[in-house]
């Protein structure tokens, strides 16, 4: 009974003390905060073993792959740039002489020939002009014949002793004087004949007419600021667009070579083709903001396809790399070690084998080294690769119809 008095008590003191023990405060925040960084550690300890035995499971899976060889073949280099269609001849038709504009013998928006009549001015005034300048010549042409005929006499008069030198000296200035003033007279005859000629304006080149700027009825000067209208020619047209200056020794060397070079004209996409032309020229100076030089193609353009000032894509080959080493451009990996490949070897694993790319055209890379002909590399698949990694050949790319056989 004394026994179980004694334990009934100091189980009721331990029951006290701990109840007092957790009143505490600061105890109570330190056990909490005890028991949260065990959670902690424990939760940190299991993802890392998790993570660590994913890691290894990665290591050791089988990784599918598609493969492609490297074959040997011609890789065309090409340029790309942004053009602007530029007429090779613009012509802004004005009058060359002063008078009110009787007739427009054009439409809008068509096509004219060289020689086509494009406007009259009133042709009167310089008719009149014209028959003034030929009387004014047929007097003083009828005067310088009756000073001749005198001319004539007095030194006949004269070697016979019969009038004095000064005489006849007098008559050959008068001669002299008249035929001054025929010469003029001619060339007043000529002028009025070349302003009625004026009066006919008529279109230097053939070309397309644009919107007209001045109606029938108006007076038209020579020194007006606008014209009558302006004259483009579209066929053949320009296109002007710039490359790198790096790539000028290559131009220059094409344009010496005395080979076409052709130039292929696209839309804003760069997908539909709308002409193709040949290398013109190249600029003379390099801009110096952007690094660039301009260049000119000549297009045919029968169909009116391209109009001045529209915006294109161009594309123009410089040169062609003979048996090169190609392969797909996804197959190019670049990191740490730098540029590189994933090569298949015949035990089914990968190998990091670091190339030198000599040149990259779209979906096609030349390799100048690293890699030997029929080495079989990875295209799709690559970044979870690593060195030594195991594979599994799912396909092979095969297609033929880019450049280089890929």
């Amino acid at each position: 009974m004394t026994t179980k008095n004694n334990t009934d008590n100091f189980l009721k003191k331990t029951t006290t003390q701990i109840e007092d023990f957790w009143q505490n405060p600061l105890i109570r925040k330190l056990i909490i905060g005890l028991v949260i960084i065990l959670l902690f550690l424990w939760a940190v300890s299991a993802d890392t073993t998790k993570s660590g035995s994913d890691a290894n499971a990665r290591s050791l899976a089988v990784m599918p792959v598609v493969v492609t060889p490297v074959k040997r073949g011609d890789l065309t280099i090409y340029l790309y740039g942004l053009g602007a269609v530029t007429p090779i001849n613009t012509v802004e038709i004005r009058s060359r002489v002063d008078g009110q504009l009787m007739q427009i013998t054009f439409k809008e928006g068509e096509m004219v020939k060289a020689g086509d009549l494009l406007a009259q001015i009133d042709p009167q005034p310089f008719k009149v002009e014209l028959e003034l300048a030929q009387g004014q010549l047929v007097r003083d042409q009828a005067l310088l014949n009756k000073a001749q005929v005198d001319l004539a006499r007095y030194r006949k008069l004269l070697r016979q002793n019969s009038i004095s030198p000064q005489l006849v000296d007098t008559k050959e200035s008068l001669v002299r004087e008249y035929q001054a003033a025929v010469k003029a007279d001619e060339g007043a005859v000529t002028s009025a004949k070349l302003k009625l000629t004026y009066a006919r304006i008529t279109s230097p080149i053939s070309g397309r007419v644009g919107l007209r700027q001045v109606d029938p009825g108006n007076i038209v000067n020579a020194s007006d600021p606008r014209g009558i209208v302006k004259i483009t020619q579209l066929d053949p047209i320009s296109v002007v667009f710039p490359i790198p200056e790096d790539a000028i020794p290559r131009v220059k060397k094409l344009l010496e070579s005395g080979k076409e070079v052709p130039v292929d004209i696209f839309d804003r996409s760069l997908k539909q083709k709308i002409a193709r032309g040949r290398l013109l020229a190249i600029d003379n100076q390099i801009d110096a903001s952007t690094g660039t030089i301009k260049v000119k193609a000549e297009v045919a353009n029968p169909d009116d396809t391209l109009f001045a000032n529209q915006f294109v894509n161009v594309k123009m080959p410089v040169e062609t790399l003979v048996d090169a080493l190609l392969i797909p451009t996804v197959a190019i990996q670049r990191g740490a070690p730098g540029t590189f490949v994933y090569r298949l070897n015949s035990d089914k694993t990968v190998s990091v084998v670091i190339v030198k790319v000599a040149s990259t055209q779209g979906e096609v890379t030349a390799i100048a080294e690293g890699l030997t002909d029929g080495a079989i590399v990875v295209t799709e698949g690559a970044d979870k690769l690593r060195d030594g990694a195991k594979v599994k050949i799912v396909g092979k790319q095969t297609d033929e119809s880019n450049s280089g056989g890929y």
